[in-house]
């Protein structure tokens, strides 16, 4: 019998990846979304047709638990939270609600349903901040520094006591920079590749940029999803560090950008000091051997490989007129 996934955030990035893994794996996937968010079932393409979708708010405790009654689901993949972290500053509130809020009322259901479901929760290196020391590992002190990672590390805790307290499998990844050609364009990585794409297309001339030493660990969604798998696959529950341990300059980025269609990007990229963020002095950079020692994970995709990935999409994007691409 096919086991049965429960997915919050399934019309986000990760929620794509997931699901197109899960459903390769032979699994049932759910996923639950608001009904006013009915229309972002667009952005799975064709994954619409394979999975199903049960319309509720996530701030109904009651549905959420009569949700996971019925269903009664082998894991629940948490993957619910704002997309953008700056825009947790304009309601910080609302922030915390849907990220602990989600994470409270999902494991309640779980417990209140007697079930034996397996509980992944989506953490954040954003909830380590501030660092004083790089690589960051499972060991690091978290110092959060905006309300997005605050409610992620209040989630993360949640998570953490009901395990302890209730004998959960519960468990979390504290997930690294992951980028794809589905991330959303006000993401630096893929306003990069847009750009690249469309000048090499004559479509634009210029692209704006901010701090080009700004440094990242990033990532492939496709790869950071199937760590979460692995981590539900596990004997015990226990929190990991997914990254690809190496830092990559904005500059870096916009160069393996334009290679991707053989274009010099110093001719093209201007710097705008109002771009300029205030918090880019820290590195986060994930030490992920805990990963590869006990769930036997480490990335495929190479950063060089990632951005080939997104700039080809987006040629294709731009050529065809075509909003979402099949992969």
């Amino acid at each position: 019998m096919a086991k049965t996934a429960l997915i919050t955030g399934i019309t986000g990035q990760d929620g794509y990846y997931l699901s197109r893994l899960l459903l390769e794996k032979g699994y049932r996937v759910v996923g639950l979304v608001p009904p006013n968010r009915q229309n972002s079932l667009t952005k799975l393409g064709a994954l619409a047709n394979q999975v199903e979708i049960y319309a509720l708010q996530l701030t109904d405790s009651e549905a959420l638990t009569e949700a996971v009654k019925q269903l009664q689901p082998n894991e629940i993949y948490n993957l619910a939270a704002p997309s953008f972290v700056p825009d947790s500053w304009n309601d910080p509130l609302a922030t915390l609600d849907l990220v602990t809020g989600t994470a409270t009322r999902l494991l309640t259901a779980v417990r209140h349903a007697g079930l034996q479901t397996r509980f992944y929760q989506a953490s954040s290196s954003e909830m380590f901040g501030d660092v004083d020391r790089s690589p960051q590992d499972e060991n690091t002190p978290f110092r959060p520094k905006n309300p997005y990672a605050a409610a992620k590390l209040h989630a993360h805790w949640t998570m953490v006591h009901q395990r302890e307290r209730y004998g959960l499998f519960a468990c979390s990844g504290i997930l690294y920079n992951h980028e794809s050609p589905r991330r959303p364009a006000n993401f630096v990585t893929r306003k990069v590749s847009i750009a690249a794409a469309s000048i090499k297309l004559g479509l634009t001339q210029v692209l704006e940029m901010g701090n080009l030493d700004a440094k990242r660990d990033w990532g492939y969604a496709g790869d950071h999803v199937e760590a979460m798998w692995r981590m539900l696959q596990a004997d015990e529950p226990e929190e990991y560090v997914i990254g690809t341990g190496q830092l990559h300059s904005v500059r870096e980025l916009v160069a393996a950008a334009f290679d991707c269609v053989g274009l010099d990007w110093t001719r093209y990229v201007t710097v705008n000091p109002n771009l300029l963020r205030p918090d880019e002095h820290f590195h986060l950079v994930a030490d992920p051997s805990k990963a590869k020692r006990q769930l036997n994970w480490e990335p495929k995709v190479s950063f060089e490989q990632l951005l080939e990935k997104m700039v080809l999409k987006d040629l294709q994007r731009l050529q065809t007129g075509s909003q979402y691409i099949v992969e």
